[in-house]
């Protein structure tokens, strides 16, 4: 009898346990969610709590997994049809091995649908991409401002691009162009007859004294007037006289300006004097985009994708232009979350102070409720970050807090806006799901993007208003940036044709494995993850840019779960 009640008694202790356990679990994902959509785009819901997780499942020592399926993100997406589909595909286990890969497909799944069906071209671009990103870290500011130049005067480059041959001309002379593009009735009649002016090339000053008389010039005679008003421009005769061999070059090519010239509208667009200028200052740039036809057409639409987004959200300049160029790995992380965004829009100073120490920040991102009484008293939270050791929510990273305390021009620019640490609260679930990967994080809460926010507040303050138009920027400044460096790799003959072939057609997704090379070269050997995105390529359409979806994706958990028996359980329960 008494070994009976002492087995009772442990079999008591040992469901006090599981229950301890369990509730702890419960306790953890409803407190803490390490992942979550942006606050606003998925309601709370009532999270599914799965009593039928095996042993195996789950160890004590890692909990993890039991986590992940408390979030809401997870409760949002076991109820999705697309999701459950998805899931249900024996080889979208694979593709979760490759969460980043993953993620950044699910994101622009129309960039990578036909591609997954071609493993050969994929494997190729996976290649150059991993190339792209090393010579990557070595690209000029000057070439971000260039490319962000192409999106303010898409038009006139767009036009430039129908006409390759006449464009690689003018990127050889830029300051000849530069010149002629501020008299376009005398550049338009140049284009038209370039063989009649070849004779230029040799003698600038019969140009001048030509254009000084041109009605008594056949070739000018038309345009006696515009051509006058040229040879009375001395800046501009000064810049043909020192490349005259630009009248040589139009006539080796007449027949691609001739086009040009037929078409008065499109002559008319792409005679942009500041066009023009812009070249002249980035010629290195525009040279290489120029000796490729396919990449300069593909960078000119994704310029004109970037201007085209910023118009429709009332963010276009020439700052946040350049901004989003120079930035766009971040933007595309921010993008993800657009409510973080939102947050950061609002409050751009304050938290540029705080991505100048990314582990103090990441700790107030990982649990924004925990600081939003500093919203209050900015006093308390200089306080508590000289003592950081006493306070719960800043133990784990006590040098980080203190290194920032240190820091008066950060703690000066916090205290004047304090109401930053209830923005962050308020978007929790947002900065959560960026938090709960550290990649991701580094990537979205770059010091150098946040300073250009602040610096253009007023512009991604409207841009933050319009999430569509965010993503499809980011993207855009993403492709364009992508493809300025294959062009560069092209003109060294480090891209084969049939990667050249592919990047031409699909700049987007070779943009996104330029940001994610390791990932998407290890996706590349992997056939049948390839295999199922291609099969369920409807599904991640419908499930793309939902932050949830990216939320448990980026999570790196997430591949564990999917081999779990309670994830199988709690996807057929419903």
């Amino acid at each position: 009898m008494a070994t009976v009640a002492s087995q009772n008694h442990k079999y008591m202790l040992a469901a006090a346990g599981v229950i301890a356990i369990a509730a702890g679990a419960y306790a953890v994902g409803r407190v803490y969610p390490p992942l979550g959509p942006s606050a606003g785009t998925i309601t709370p819901a009532e999270r599914h709590v799965d009593s039928q997780l095996s042993e195996g499942d789950v160890t004590l020592g890692d909990t993890s997994v039991a986590q992940l399926m408390q979030t809401d993100a997870f409760e949002v997406m076991t109820k999705d049809p697309n999701f459950r589909a998805l899931a249900r595909d024996p080889a979208f286990a694979a593709l979760a091995q490759n969460p980043a890969a993953m993620a950044a497909m699910a994101a622009n799944p129309e960039a990578f649908q036909a591609l997954a069906r071609n493993p050969s071209a994929f494997a190729a671009m996976a290649r150059a991409a991993q190339a792209s990103s090393a010579a990557a870290r070595d690209a000029s500011a000057q070439q971000s401002e260039a490319l962000a130049a192409m999106a303010m005067h898409s038009r006139a480059f767009q036009t430039l691009a129908d006409h390759p041959q006449a464009f690689q001309t003018m990127a050889r002379h830029p300051q000849a162009f530069a010149a002629l593009a501020a008299h376009p009735d005398a550049m338009q009649a140049i284009a038209a007859d370039a063989a009649a002016f070849a004779k230029y090339a040799n003698n600038a000053q019969e140009f001048a004294a030509d254009a000084r008389n041109a009605a008594a010039v056949a070739s000018m005679a038309r345009n006696a007037e515009a051509f006058r008003a040229l040879a009375a421009d001395a800046r501009a005769m000064e810049a043909l006289t020192s490349d005259a061999a630009a009248f040589q070059a139009m006539a080796r090519n007449a027949q691609s300006f001739q086009a040009l010239a037929r078409n008065a509208q499109a002559f008319q667009d792409s005679a942009n004097a500041q066009a023009f200028q812009v070249m002249a200052r980035y010629a290195p740039a525009f040279r290489t985009l120029a000796a490729s036809a396919p990449m300069l057409a593909a960078a000119a639409r994704q310029a004109e994708a970037l201007s085209s987004q910023l118009r429709s959200a009332n963010a276009m300049n020439a700052h946040a232009a350049v901004s989003m160029a120079f930035n766009a790995e971040a933007f595309n992380a921010l993008a993800l979350q657009p409510q973080a965004f939102q947050a950061l829009a609002q409050h751009p100073q304050a938290f540029a102070a705080l991505a100048a120490h990314q582990k103090a920040f990441h700790a107030m991102a990982s649990q924004p409720q925990a600081f939003a009484s500093y919203a209050r008293n900015a006093q308390a939270f200089a306080a508590d970050a000289r003592n950081p050791s006493a306070v719960a929510a800043m133990a784990r990273n006590a040098d980080a807090f203190k290194a920032l305390a240190a820091d008066s021009a950060a703690m000066q620019t916090m205290a004047r806006d304090a109401a930053a640490f209830q923005a962050l609260a308020r978007s929790a679930q947002a900065f959560q799901a960026l938090a709960s990967n550290a990649q991701l994080f580094r990537a979205a809460m770059n010091e150098q993007a946040l300073q250009s926010m602040a610096r253009n507040a007023q512009a991604f303050q409207a841009l933050a208003r319009n999430s569509n138009a965010l993503a499809s920027a980011a993207r855009a400044a993403q492709a364009i940036n992508a493809t300025a460096m294959a062009a560069s790799m092209a003109a060294q003959g480090r891209v084969n044709p049939e990667a050249m072939q592919a990047l031409a057609q699909h700049p987007q997704a070779f943009a996104s494995m330029a940001a994610h090379p390791q990932a998407f070269a290890a996706l590349a050997s992997q056939p049948q993850a390839l295999a199922a995105f291609a099969r369920n390529a409807q599904a991640f359409q419908a499930l793309g840019r939902q932050p949830a979806f990216q939320a448990l994706a980026l999570n790196p958990s997430f591949a564990a779960a999917m081999q779990s028996r309670g994830f199988a359980e709690a996807i057929n329960a419903r």
